[in-house]
């Protein structure tokens, strides 16, 4: 089931003389319980679709429904009332200098205007839950980039949301501090059941942790679906350029003409998941066939927190063989798509394995 829904968003600014639109007829759908990474190059219009799901700024066109209160088109008190089933986490944090991290977390609730005895109460388990309880009556100043977020973070589940936008929550944090800030988001998700929209130009934050993705590229999103499948098998050139080559193994292959020697083979594009990107798989198919393999490139990377090996392979034998070798390795839960390259393409690879 849909937790946020946008239908045709579109918002458009002032240039010059003129309107552009910095969103056009954007159409996503977040499931309840997920996390939904949105990427894309600066000027993609990440942030302004931040600002519209969170109604920082009126769509001019569209609708945008959370747990199906139009946020586009509410007013007054029903806005104030949506709202509160959001949370957000600004790119650069936002906390009020002045106050001491208990007091920016508690801020949220003042504002709701609930009683003092339910703020302390729920301001101290909130500060347990992003193990910053030694901090509490320290200023923002004193803090860390990554002890600065879990207080925007903590202050942005303050109102127990249902949804947390999170705007670039990794930028200009060390490897050790994201893949902290990546595990708690992960934790909300998981513990609080809480729906999030990552947004980010990070791809690795968004391995590590989206179960789906959303590119956007001038304003509209011209790709989505699973993590493993947007960044396996990319469909749009906006897609193919912001992973560049490292997992889209199709543009290797196309640099790589059929070897005269070995006329009767095919480029294999194989992509494993799971355990199976552990497993010796290739080596059990190889031994049952009369297919000769030569791996031209292989890899392990992490996707959600799931193994997924990617390879390509040369493979050559007689047609049966072929159709053999495919068939074995898709019965053992492998992707495996042929790749036609390009004919006496100028590139070599060394030192087949």
């Amino acid at each position: 089931m849909s937790v946020v829904q946008l239908e045709d968003v579109t918002k458009r600014y002032r240039n010059g003389d003129g309107w552009s639109n910095a969103l056009s007829a954007v159409n996503l759908s977040v499931e309840r319980g997920s996390i939904q990474g949105i990427i894309g190059f600066s000027g993609a219009g990440k942030s302004t679709l931040l600002r519209c799901v969170s109604r920082l700024e009126k769509p001019d066109e569209g609708r945008v429904l959370i747990d199906g209160a139009d946020l586009a088109s509410a007013t007054g008190r029903d806005l104030r009332s949506a709202r509160r089933k959001l949370g957000v986490v600004f790119q650069q944090f936002h906390l009020m200098r002045s106050r001491t991290v208990a007091d920016n977390i508690a801020l949220p609730l003042e504002i709701a205007g609930e009683r003092p005895m339910h703020i302390h109460s729920r301001v101290q388990d909130l500060l347990g839950y992003v193990g910053l309880q030694d901090k509490q009556h320290v200023y923002p100043a004193q803090l860390s980039g990554g002890q600065r977020q879990r207080v925007a973070i903590a202050r942005a589940l303050a109102t127990k949301p249902a949804v947390l936008l999170t705007d670039e929550p990794t930028s200009a944090l060390d490897p050790e501090t994201t893949a902290s800030v990546l595990d708690l988001l992960k934790r909300v998700r998981d513990e609080l059941g809480v729906t999030i929209l990552l947004i980010t130009h990070e791809l690795n934050a968004v391995r590590a942790i989206c179960d789906y993705v959303a590119v956007l590229d001038s304003g509209c999103i011209v790709e989505q679906g699973p993590v493993e499948q947007v960044f396996t098998r990319p469909m749009s050139r906006a897609t193919e350029r912001l992973l560049g080559k490292d997992l889209h193994l199709s543009q290797l292959a196309t640099h790589l003409g059929k070897p005269s020697d070995h006329p009767d083979s095919v480029f294999l594009e194989i992509h494993f998941f799971g355990a199976d990107a552990t497993d010796h798989i290739l080596f059990d198919v190889a031994r049952s066939t009369d297919a000769t393999f030569s791996i031209l490139h292989a890899q392990i990377v992490n996707l959600n927190r799931l193994g997924h090996g990617s390879m390509l392979v040369e493979v050559s034998g007689t047609v049966s063989a072929l159709a053999t070798v495919q068939d074995r390795l898709r019965a053992r839960g492998a992707n495996v798509v042929i790749v036609e390259p390009w004919q006496n393409a100028p590139f070599t690879v060394s030192g087949h394995a």
